[in-house]
Formats: structure tokens, sequence, C-alpha cells
């Protein structure tokens, strides 16, 4: 499947085989790993490659994709930002990250808000959810910077290492959207 998307700044593509070593540099970054949600530290050698494999074919089922972030201009990774959809309540929870060498440069934004304009326009899901650790700001701030709305905390909600910890859920509705775009 070959599925890309454009920003101003940045090509979205599937992941690729090829983008295992980036991943694991990246993602292997203690900085990195502490505050996603999903991503162990240390990034075990070798995962990445089933972790692409695994997002490929969520695709092919229409179950999620998950899309390199590269620069348009040179084609260098930089992250990765996702959906992983739920067919049977028309939704999807966003997630991303991006490695530290491009922090504080909006790319992560408008990865995200690309990746948001395709799931309501190419999908054509009624939500979005995202959730981010209370003690990241960074990422929260995108969901802000995209449009989604604060929706709650919730206390203790997941373990990372031996700690647990509170998330900030945020959301998106369709009509949300439309409203934005009507006004």
């Amino acid at each position: 499947m070959d599925l890309t998307l454009q920003t101003e700044r940045l090509t979205l593509r599937l992941l690729l085989p090829e983008d295992a070593e980036s991943i694991e540099t990246l993602a292997g970054d203690r900085e990195v790993a502490d505050t996603t949600l999903n991503m162990p530290h240390p990034y075990p050698p070798g995962s990445a490659a089933a972790f692409i494999a695994r997002r490929r074919e969520a695709a092919e089922q229409g179950d999620g994709f998950t899309f390199a972030i590269t620069l348009a201009e040179t084609g260098a990774f930089l992250g990765a930002v996702g959906l992983h959809v739920n067919k049977t309540h028309n939704m999807a929870e966003l997630g991303y990250w991006v490695g530290k060498p491009y922090w504080s440069k909006g790319y992560c934004t408008e990865a995200a808000a690309r990746a948001v304009q395709f799931a309501f326009d190419e999908l054509e899901l009624n939500r979005l959810y995202a959730a981010a650790m209370t003690r990241n700001p960074a990422s929260y701030k995108v969901m802000e910077n995209i449009g989604m709305r604060f929706e709650g905390i919730l206390r203790h909600h997941i373990r990372k290492g031996d700690v647990y910890e509170d998330l900030r859920y945020y959301g998106l509705l369709r009509t949300d959207v439309e409203s934005i775009v009507n006004k």
C-alpha cells in the first residue's frame, strides 16, 4: 500500500522496512521514550522491523495508519504520527513522536494537523482523541495547536516503568472541524 500525505515542509508516508534503523536511533533516546506512552527504553535492537510490519498490516486492513514524518526537501526521518482506528465507533486515537534533534520546530504540529485532515477527509471518521502524560506539556500543546479540546485528566491511568502516570485527554469531532471551516 502506497499512501503519501504532504504538508508545506513534510512528507508523511507509511513506514517502510528501511525506517527501522532511524526509529531505533531516535526512539532509543531516553528523553523521547520517557514521555511517550508506548515506547520502551532502552529500545530493543531489532524490534522496529516487527513494529513496522505490524503497522503496515494494520494499514492494509484499515485498522491504523502510521506515517513516517520526513522532511520533504531531504527525506530525513524525523519521527512518526499515527491513527489507531476503531471501526465500530468510527473514531481513532492520534499518536505521535519526533526525535529530539527535531523538537521545537513545529514539525509535530504540522504532521499531526495533516493526520487529522486525513482522518476526517479520507477516512471519514467522526471522532479523534489523543492523550499525553500531564508532565509532557509539549505533547498536549500539539493537541491544543491543532484544535483538539481538553476533555479531562485520568489519574494514574498508565504505568511507565514503575511510575503511575496521569494522562490529559483531548478530543476532536468532525462537527468541530466543520464549524471551524464554515466560519
